[in-house]
């Protein structure tokens, strides 16, 4: 006789809905687990790559198999704060005046290209991903659950751009590179996109089943030895020297935030969910590593001069660093 286990069930959901979305998505495996991370974590996304790899369509895909509201803002240089979070609307004919509800009042917003308005338009989303609310005149309203930003930008095209501030830059979960394709991908790509009969993602979650995996995710088995990991690797980041890591000292002028800590463990729970388990291991916190730290860790002119990346740093860490 089988018996029923509520988690595998979840699990085997949540894994049909990522290769439904995979009908449309060739490769960008760990673009997909970030974004899904992101819906279990309710932890915002930045995503970063060049223009033609999909980012948009991954996202839009994610929207329409999990049943979520979305909406697009496409960031330009003359978009205005209330393009997003919404205004007061004076009606003539009633003398009084009504609120106006932005795009930003959704369960998934893409902001893409978030590095092509002001500053003061990127500040309009920080009230809602940090504490997800929107003031508008003088009243304030609560998003919705689930409430996700995924916001793109192009890393090579620099003119007409603003850079994020470190202080929003923190506000992101996750920091995800997409890279090209490799030649097998971009064939199957060619094959997949060239006939009439494009693929199509059907529904195959809803806003309840999300809740419930974010409750599941919460619940996870996170063991003593990987939280006392999990600080190590944020520490080392701020004091190389303690952990034997003097080489790098000079390259890093500031290290990750204690968001990166309150971030680890929710994301590593994440990971743990979609790879079928409900525990989490030493593997599922490295895995998330690299997307936590890299947009939190500053790096010094040293390490400039010898072009060295945060994630090349972040690697010297998780080599050196060892579960205690």
């Amino acid at each position: 006789m089988s018996i029923y286990h509520p988690e595998e069930v979840q699990t085997e959901k949540l894994k049909k809905a990522i290769e439904e979305v995979q009908t449309v998505i060739v490769g960008q495996q760990e673009m997909l687990n970030s974004i899904f991370i992101g819906l279990l974590t309710g932890g915002h996304i930045l995503i970063e790559g060049v223009p033609g790899l999909a980012k948009t369509l991954a996202i839009s895909s994610v929207a329409k198999v999990t049943s979520l509201d979305f909406k697009r803002v496409q960031f330009t240089p003359d978009l205005l704060p209330t393009d997003i979070v919404g205004t007061m609307i004076f009606n003539s004919m009633s003398q009084v005046f009504s609120v106006k509800k932005g795009p930003v009042f959704t369960h998934i917003l893409l902001a893409d290209e978030i590095n092509r308005a002001p500053a003061k338009v990127q500040s309009a989303l920080l009230e809602a991903m940090a504490e997800k609310q929107v003031t508008i005149g003088d009243n304030s309203f609560a998003m919705e659950d689930p409430f996700l930003v995924l916001a793109t930008q192009n890393p090579i095209e620099q003119e007409g751009t603003y850079n994020l501030p470190e202080a929003q830059l923190d506000r992101f979960l996750f920091k995800v590179k997409v890279s090209y394709s490799t030649r097998s991908e971009e064939m199957e790509i060619l094959k997949r996109m060239s006939s009439l009969n494009v693929p199509v993602v059907q529904p195959v979650l809803s806003v309840v089943d999300i809740l419930a995996f974010q409750k599941k995710v919460d619940e996870l088995y996170l063991d003593d030895k990987l939280r006392n990991y999990i600080v190590d690797l944020v520490m080392a980041t701020r004091k190389p020297k303690d952990y034997g890591l003097m080489d790098l000292e000079p390259f890093i002028s500031f290290g990750a935030s204690p968001r990166a800590t309150v971030y680890f463990p929710k994301a590593a729970k994440a990971h743990a969910f979609i790879k079928g388990r409900n525990y989490v291991s030493a593997d599922d916190v490295k895995a998330v590593a690299y997307p936590i730290l890299r947009h939190r860790i500053l790096l010094s002119y040293e390490a400039q001069a010898e072009d060295l990346g945060a994630d090349q740093v972040i690697d010297q860490i998780i080599r050196r660093i060892r579960v205690s």
